[in-house]
């Protein structure tokens, strides 16, 4: 049985620690990982364009952010050998059904904020101090 054979037999399990889907899980569904996919979504972006898109995520953290989504096989990384050298990324088609779900989500989130917004205005009444 060679790898691939072994690797599509695993039955993985987001719940148990140690399955490698958590992983990947936590990076497409972290603060920035999330936002990352929603923007590459749009289109392919250089770096920095990314950055301005991704509103307050530094530069660090979206280098290590796009290092994993890429490791995940869910971004792709298209560096250019020109002066200076030109960085495009954009999403496989992994990613693109990773960021059409997440997407949803965004998009559901956005349109029930005045409930969120009531909901939190009464625990706050609810638990002055907190």
């Amino acid at each position: 049985m060679d790898e691939n054979t072994r690797l599509d037999a695993l039955a993985f399990d987001v719940f148990s620690r140690q399955c490698p889907s958590r992983s990947t899980l936590e990076h497409a569904t972290g603060r920035w990982g999330s936002l990352t996919l929603g923007a590459l979504y749009e289109g392919g972006f250089r770096f920095n364009e990314l950055r301005r898109r991704v509103d307050g995520v530094s530069e660090k953290m979206l280098s290590q952010t796009l290092h994993a989504l890429e490791r995940d096989g869910l971004v792709h990384r298209d560096a250019r050998p020109t002066n200076p050298p030109r960085v495009d990324y954009e999403l496989t088609p992994l990613g693109r059904q990773v960021a059409e779900r997440l997407l949803a989500l965004i998009e559901l989130v956005e349109g029930r904020m005045p409930e969120v917004l009531a909901a939190r205005t009464h625990y706050d009444e609810a638990h002055p101090g907190r």
